[in-house]
């Protein structure tokens, strides 16, 4: 399973937010491919606000100040 991470450089919650990440990864496997929002203007206009956002077969699954067991059920599920 792919999860799609958008981010920043330089963005504190997003930093924090990929070592949970990868932190669920340890109970559910899957692929995280972080994705700079800087890099793309559309990107950047959608998630500008909302970063850090992660994403499942195209639905976000938590987004902002993220929490293990809310990225648990929804990675698992």
């Amino acid at each position: 399973m792919n999860i799609k991470y958008y981010g920043r450089p330089g963005c504190g919650l997003c930093e924090e937010g990929i070592v949970l990440l990868k932190l669920v990864q340890e109970d559910v496997p899957f692929i995280i491919e972080e994705i700079n929002i800087e890099t793309d203007d559309l990107l950047h206009e959608r998630f500008m606000l909302m970063i850090p956002v992660v994403e499942k077969n195209g639905e976000i699954i938590q987004y902002g100040a993220l929490d293990y067991v809310t990225l648990l059920e929804g990675l698992a599920g």
